[in-house]
């Protein structure tokens, strides 16, 4: 018997879906956000009905062992269906949240990592600001965990 070789077509599919996931989940809009969990959710079921391959039921007695289909994948894939589902029914309640109280539904930045962004950008240190105290103050503790994480 032939090796399981997936189709070409199948393939390049699957790696336009998770490219275009990907680059929508790296949006603000909560929107575009779905839509990137929704691609990303049917890229990773197609690329696990590629995993098994084609054949008979599963069931004994009524196929030979040999020519049975193997049913993991359609089990990982009705999984896959469901946390997808859960993910997207999460995000239209935080998307249609945001744009009942903010009028869009756009990420904002938070605004101590805006603050930090932009110490990080002067590259100021934790002694040369001047809003340090002599205790160390709230920017020196979150520029000194930053810089002990490694985050410039």
């Amino acid at each position: 018997m032939s090796p399981n070789i997936p189709n070409l077509v199948y393939v390049v599919v699957i790696g336009v879906l998770f490219a275009t996931g990907v680059t929508l989940l790296l949006e603000r809009s909560l929107t575009r956000v779905l839509m990137g969990v929704i691609l990303l959710g049917n890229g990773a079921n197609l690329l696990l009905l590629t995993g098994g391959r084609a054949g008979g039921p599963p069931i004994v007695g009524t196929t030979a062992e040999e020519d049975m289909s193997d049913p993991l994948p359609q089990a990982m894939v009705l999984t896959a269906i469901v946390i997808t589902l859960g993910m997207t029914a999460f995000l239209l309640a935080l998307a249609y949240r945001s744009w009942h109280l903010n009028g869009h539904d756009e990420v904002q930045d938070d605004v101590e990592d805006r603050r930090i962004m932009e110490l990080a950008d002067r590259d100021e240190g934790p002694g040369t600001s001047d809003t340090d105290t002599a205790d160390g103050g709230l920017e020196a503790r979150v520029l000194a965990t930053g810089a002990a994480e490694g985050v410039r």
